[in-house]
């Protein structure tokens, strides 16, 4: 029992950079872009989110909930800069979509890479957060919710980017079934034509789309860094996450709600090799399973493919007014 417990919260904890990346990427989706640069913004994100903490340290002399600030300001800003960069590439310049987000997740992991060891020289060797910073991005408890057996355990002692994510999920979700603006979104990514027509400013709701889209990614990385990590730079601490995000938005269906329980699997098996040894299989062997359940998950789901689950019609393709 304690196994499976102790499981189920190295889940969550592993799944939610995931839940915040899938989410991002199924809003940019949902407006009809392809942003294959997720590992890119991720680790643009954990870069920034760090380095805010850490000038937050240098300049107010404490850390805690100022430096959280700080980490998550940054780490949203430089996330939506990818988006930026890949909106004004694809929507303006009509840039290839698959190409333009393989060259951002190059150039954002080179970036994380390259800034994350000047921020390292900049501190004296390495760079790591104080007491008072990890510990506000640290576990925390709910009084009386955190002691009830076993649910307590499972559902009330996390950090508070836990339940962030969690929120992100479904007003994210109401929000593309809920209002109108979210509709607009979903009409532009099935047929921006036909959106156009109505009056729908295309361009704009793309952008919006990858800049929030960038920005949640940036948080992700954020997590990774400052949570995975403990507020310390490595360089591989994204470790293919933008990847598997991708194929969760597929395993989800484009849906946030159900990248809740996406991520959560997903997350359970990048450390289940902690847990639940097999006798004589490689632990190398082992942290591959991830990767071959997103082979398996793209399969199966080009098998049974249904209408009211696929792919945004629009996604990948540019939109040019004048064919329209």
């Amino acid at each position: 029992m304690n196994t499976a417990i102790n499981l189920m919260n190295a889940a969550i904890l592993a799944g939610t950079p995931l839940l915040l990346a899938t989410c991002g990427e199924i809003l940019t989706e949902k407006s009809g872009s392809l942003n294959l640069g997720v590992e890119g913004m991720m680790y643009m994100g954990a870069v920034a989110g760090l380095a805010g903490a850490w000038y937050a340290e240098q300049w107010f002399r404490q850390g805690g909930i100022l430096a959280v600030l700080f980490a998550v300001l940054f780490a949203f800003v430089v996330g939506a800069l990818g988006g930026l960069i890949y909106a004004v590439l694809t929507v303006s310049l009509r840039a290839n979509q698959n190409v333009t987000g393989l060259t951002l997740a190059i150039f954002g992991t080179g970036f994380g890479k390259f800034f994350g060891e000047i921020l390292g020289l900049k501190a004296g060797g390495f760079v790591s957060v104080n007491a008072a910073t990890k510990g506000a991005f640290g576990n925390i408890k709910m009084g009386a919710l955190s002691d009830i057996p076993i649910l307590g355990t499972i559902l009330f002692k996390y950090n508070w980017m836990v339940y962030f994510a969690l929120l992100v999920a479904f007003v994210m979700g109401w929000f593309l079934n809920k209002t109108r603006k979210g509709l607009s979104l979903r009409a532009v990514g099935e047929s921006p034509g036909t959106a156009d027509s109505a009056g729908i400013n295309v361009t704009r709701y793309r952008y919006v789309a990858a800049l929030t889209g960038g920005g949640l990614c940036g948080l992700a990385g954020m997590y990774m860094s400052m949570v995975s990590q403990k507020g310390i730079w490595v360089h591989d601490c994204v470790s293919g996450y933008g990847w598997l995000a991708i194929a969760l938005v597929i395993f989800s269906t484009w849906s946030p709600m159900r990248a809740i329980y996406s991520s959560i699997i997903f997350g359970g098996l990048t450390v289940m090799y902690m847990y639940v040894p097999i006798p004589g299989l490689p632990a190398a062997i082992y942290m591959m399973f991830p990767y071959i359940a997103t082979i398996v998950v793209l399969i199966i789901t080009s098998i049974w493919q249904s209408k009211e689950h696929a792919q945004p019609a629009g996604t990948g393709l540019n939109y040019f007014r004048e064919e329209r």
